[in-house]
């Protein structure tokens, strides 16, 4: 994810950074990696300038969140843990970014299926959030959490709780948020064996264009079809999720692995 942050730094490094916010926005994350490594690479400064440090951190963060975008979250796990150590006692603006680190790595645990870890990790943040609130935006960041917790649920088995979460912030959510919590909507009705509602919601709208959840909506798609029987349109739904997130993701990306199990299965229950 990313966060609306204020710029600090010279004028070189502010146009650094805002190249960076509008790669993300187009869903350039590798580029993103790249160019914030640099930039990372150049605002190391003598200690005491604090505005240099500052985008260094910003730059840190905006690194490792294009992997965890791209599925390899694992590998930067410990540099994330290692700059909300740094931004752990900072106040506002400082504290968002903490609390924007804080929320990547719920990604992570979610993609190791340390889900316990990311429920707790979520209430904390949350209410974190809820504490800040009234000094700084941190909707974008709070619908994040929200999202990563209900599919921490989902991977519990809580698809109740999950479907409440979800329901319950999707009048809210916009782009990214809204693409996140339409799939857990979907994924949330198939974990209670309402493959009917969850296809009618898979089909009910096109969420917006979004990279990172390319290919889940169409396995949320396939899991309700053969949930319902219609055995070759999920074997075509599963070969679509496997076709978008080659094209779309990293081939390290966790989702890769799961559309092409879920292909396998669909195909090995026709035998």
């Amino acid at each position: 994810m990313r966060i609306t942050w204020p710029i600090r730094g010279h004028a070189r490094a502010k146009a650094d950074i805002e190249r960076l916010n509008q790669l993300w926005d187009e869903d350039k994350f590798e580029e993103v990696e790249a160019e914030a490594r640099e930039l990372e690479a150049r605002a190391a400064s003598p200690r005491g300038d604090s505005r240099r440090v500052f985008v260094g951190q910003y730059a840190r963060f905006m690194a490792t969140s294009a992997a965890c975008a791209l599925g390899r979250g694992a590998h930067v796990l410990h540099e994330m843990e290692a700059l909300a150590a740094e931004l752990h006692d900072t106040a506002a603006p400082e504290r968002l970014l903490l609390d924007a680190v804080r929320a990547n790595r719920l990604v992570v645990l979610n993609a190791e299926q340390r889900y316990g870890e990311t429920e707790a990790e979520a209430a904390a943040l949350l209410g974190e959030l809820t504490r800040v609130k009234h000094l700084m935006q941190v909707m974008t960041i709070e619908l994040f959490v929200l999202a990563n917790l209900a599919d921490a649920l989902c991977g519990q088995g809580r698809h109740t709780e999950a479907e409440t979460i979800v329901r319950g912030n999707l009048p809210r959510a916009q782009r990214r948020a809204l693409a996140s919590l339409h799939c857990g909507l979907v994924e949330s009705l198939n974990g209670q064996g309402r493959h009917d509602e969850a296809l009618t919601e898979a089909r009910r709208f096109a969420p917006p264009r979004v990279r990172a959840q390319s290919g889940r909506l169409t396995m949320a798609t396939a899991v309700a079809l053969r949930g319902l029987g219609r055995r070759s349109e999920a074997e075509a739904a599963a070969r679509q999720a496997v076709a978008d997130c080659e094209r779309h993701l990293d081939p390290e990306h966790p989702r890769l692995r799961q559309a092409r199990t879920l292909l396998t299965e669909i195909e090995g229950a026709a035998h």
